[in-house]
């Protein structure tokens, strides 16, 4: 068990943890499926999703609203199809809007009474600003993949982020929900996750 007592930062991943990214990615990918008559359930839509995305991050970095249409690119090419200008931007646009989960809110407020907060994403400074007002809390630190020019699990993010927040790991806990992007970085820094 954590002793919560020792920690002064409570850092997050943002989407995934906090905001209802499989949500928002089905509902902006779905229409543009069916739209060109191709019938995908939640599950199809998500594992090609989770299929595609890394192969274009460990392309080299792009911001990640670019990241996003080419994401559009190759899912149109596994599924036979062209996206058009506004499917490929599809992505990034929804992307603030994504839907923040029930607890967020509530629980961000009631630790920010008594921890400082981060945020650690692999999106672009414009596309959390959007996603930050929905959350309605301001972050003492915020660390994204635009600022560091690379996506987790890379541990510039967590390198960053100890700088901005000056703590040592051990007065320091990471909570995500991705054990790739997110914990087993924390835990080969020796930050404590959950």
């Amino acid at each position: 068990m954590l002793d919560l007592d020792r920690f002064q930062w409570i850092s997050f991943d943002c989407y995934g943890t906090l905001i209802d990214w499989e949500t928002g990615i089905a509902e902006a990918v779905a229409p543009i499926l069916a739209s060109h008559g191709i019938r995908s359930s939640r599950a199809e839509i998500l594992a090609l999703f989770a299929d595609v995305e890394p192969r274009v991050q460990r392309a080299g970095y792009l911001e990640y609203r670019r990241v996003l249409r080419r994401v559009m690119v190759l899912i149109g090419r596994e599924l036979g199809f062209q996206p058009t200008e506004s499917e490929l931007a599809c992505l990034a646009d929804s992307l603030p809007d994504w839907p923040v989960f029930p607890d967020s809110v509530g629980a961000l407020r009631a630790l920010q009474s008594r921890f400082k907060l981060a945020v650690i994403s692999n999106v672009d400074d414009d596309l959390f600003a959007g996603t930050a007002e929905a959350l309605g809390v301001d972050f003492d630190v915020v660390v994204t993949a635009q600022q560091v020019r690379r996506y987790k699990p890379s541990l510039s993010h967590f390198h960053t982020a100890a700088e901005r927040m000056a703590v040592d790991e051990y007065a320091w806990l990471h909570v995500a929900e991705s054990l790739y992007h997110d914990i087993a970085p924390a835990n080969q820094l020796g930050i404590a996750s959950v």
